[in-house]
């Protein structure tokens, strides 16, 4: 089969043994000065292990010599790989090109800007042993701002910890390791690689946490900021709706049709008594309006619902896309 025509290159077929047993994706966007110490640190440990691996690092779209230096350490490092982005796509487009790209049995993901130490990584690997799934790094003492990073970090931990039910000290690491099979039972788009870690609890992973080395920036500038704080909320909502109700949509929008209609109702049984019995006005009483508005309203909930069910039906159906997913299967052969 002649290769693809876009140029872009395909990870191997996933039925196929891995050919490496660790690749390690490194997203990174304007990291000139940064590239260099992290590939040198994360060759010295990986080649420690023994064990073959490659390194993956997927250039967002940079607007600096971040690739120009990438392309000239590629020389005398057979693993290392380099992607070059058409546009800054943003680091969960990076990540999942990354990961399409993968061939080893274990994925780890690390952050190209330095602050990650890839000493940890062995450490991450070694507590897959122990059954989990998806390994996640707690950086444990943080090196950044309090204001600025650590207190709005600490409070969107809390609050993605709450509404996924999966409990990490810190999402926002960069530092972790899936086993292969795993992330490919993910779809990640928009800005969901925060979430990768409950993600891949939806689709039946363990998952560990683990203390990690940080360290403070040496080089570059911090890619992000407060602004991205409204973000994560609503992506949360998004993520909580996807793991709770994305195959049945009825449950959610039917369960707040039914009770703002049943609202409405009751509160116009009321207003009709009233009028009808104790002979009161109901003219002037905004109550009123507030009566019908919530019974219309409710009637759309449940018709948002409803329609949703039959995208849903139409998607299973069309796509043929399993509602479940298998971790493993034994069986005795017959002869």
């Amino acid at each position: 089969m002649s290769p693809p025509k876009d140029g872009r290159e395909r990870a191997s077929d996933p039925a196929a043994p891995p050919s490496v047993a660790l690749s390690v994706v490194i997203p990174v966007y304007n990291e000139e000065d940064s590239v260099r110490p992290v590939l040198t640190s994360l060759r010295d440990v990986m080649d420690s292990l023994g064990r073959p691996y490659e390194v993956i690092v997927v250039d967002d779209g940079s607007r600096d010599g971040t690739w120009p230096r990438l392309r000239e350490l590629t020389a005398g490092f057979p693993a290392l790989r380099v992607v070059r982005l058409r546009a800054n796509f943003g680091q969960t487009a990076a990540l999942a090109a990354g990961f399409d790209l993968a061939r080893g049995e274990l994925v780890a993901t690390l952050d190209g800007d330095g602050q990650n130490d890839p000493a940890d990584l062995p450490r991450l690997v070694d507590k897959l042993k122990e059954g989990y799934d998806v390994v996640s790094g707690w950086r444990h003492d943080r090196q950044d701002p309090f204001w600025s990073r650590r207190l709005p970090s600490q409070i969107a931990n809390g609050l993605i910890s709450c509404i996924t039910g999966v409990h990490l000290h810190d999402y926002g690491c960069a530092l972790k390791v899936y086993r292969r099979e795993i992330l490919q039972d993910v779809a990640l788009y928009g800005e969901m690689h925060r979430f990768l870690p409950a993600l891949c609890h939806w689709v039946g992973a363990t998952v560990g946490e683990l203390p990690v080395g940080h360290a403070r920036r040496q080089r570059g500038v911090s890619k992000y900021g407060l602004g991205r704080t409204v973000r994560v909320l609503l992506d949360l909502l998004t993520v909580k709706f996807l793991m709770s109700y994305w195959t049945r949509p009825i449950q959610i929008f039917g369960l707040l049709g039914l009770v703002l209609g049943g609202a409405g109702l009751a509160l116009g049984g009321v207003l009709s008594y009233q009028k009808i019995v104790l002979g009161l006005g109901l003219a002037n009483r905004p109550i009123l309006l507030l009566s019908v508005l919530l019974v219309l309203v409710g009637f759309q909930f449940v018709s948002i619902g409803l329609l949703g069910e039959m995208l849903v039906r139409t998607y299973h159906e069309s796509q043929r896309k399993p509602i479940y997913t298998i971790r493993e299967i034994v069986s005795e052969r017959l002869t």
